[in-house]
């Protein structure tokens, strides 16, 4: 399918497919405490707005493939006006008109939710079904709970991403081994009132001890919460993304 190129495209997002249930076999229903095992799978709707961004010299061939970030937000901007997103972070430098060689998708969280992984890949892969996105090129980042949603959905889908650069986020260090093998550039500042830096440090220590071997971590000092600003307006951030691809 062939779109026209644009800078910025606002659009929305819908999958949805019918409720299964699959159960292996009959639970045990004797008198006292019995132990039972359920095996199923479900399925459930998924509506996120989102931005999206395609460079201007993007093309829809059959041949070019486009590197790929994936930016989820903070707790700030969810709800179902996608100009909030362009108060901060990556859609800030999209609107006030920079340009990128990447593939931007940015949702949007619906009111009172948090960042679930399993929605966040969904998106992916429904833009990867009609933009040359590359499968080996894409990256994850985000900015405080976007930070707590890249930790999270990495964790999860390790092997769909090259690199990911979780700001300012709250972590689970106990998720941490499974992101062990990835490219990971940590932010955080030392002031950071919101979010305290230990949830950066206990994750990266305990990513090193677990035997990560590709953890950058910098400690901004005298950083607030958003320290963010500076990242996303630097280049050092984009081009140690396109130094790393998935690797096989």
């Amino acid at each position: 399918m062939t779109r026209s190129p644009s800078n910025l495209m606002c659009t929305w997002f819908a999958a949805s497919c019918v409720l299964a249930t699959l159960i292996g076999c009959a639970p045990r229903t004797q008198p006292g405490l019995n132990i039972n095992q359920f095996t199923g799978t479900y399925t459930r709707k998924v509506t996120l707005d989102y931005l999206l961004y395609l460079p201007s010299d993007y093309v829809a061939d059959c041949c070019t493939y486009r590197p790929v970030i994936v930016f989820l937000h903070g707790a700030g901007e969810r709800g179902h006006d996608l100009e909030l997103l362009k108060q901060t972070g990556l859609p800030k430098q999209l609107a006030a008109g920079r340009e990128f060689p990447f593939i931007i998708i940015a949702p949007q969280c619906p009111p009172g939710q948090w960042w679930r992984p399993d929605e966040v890949i969904a998106l992916l892969d429904h833009v990867l079904n009609w933009v040359n996105g590359d499968p080996d090129r894409i990256y994850l980042t985000g900015l405080s709970m976007g930070g707590t949603g890249t930790w999270l959905t990495a964790a999860e889908y390790p092997d769909r991403f090259a690199a990911i650069a979780p700001i300012c986020g709250r972590s689970l260090p106990i998720r941490a081994p499974a992101v062990k093998n990835l490219p990971i550039w940590v932010f955080h500042g030392d002031a950071d009132t919101v979010v305290p830096l230990d949830h950066s440090q206990q994750h990266v220590e305990r990513l090193r001890a677990a035997g990560a071997e590709q953890v950058r971590f910098t400690i901004i000092p005298g950083g607030p919460h958003n320290v963010w600003d500076d990242v996303y307006a630097g280049e050092d951030l984009y081009a140690w993304f396109l130094q790393h691809r998935r690797s096989p």
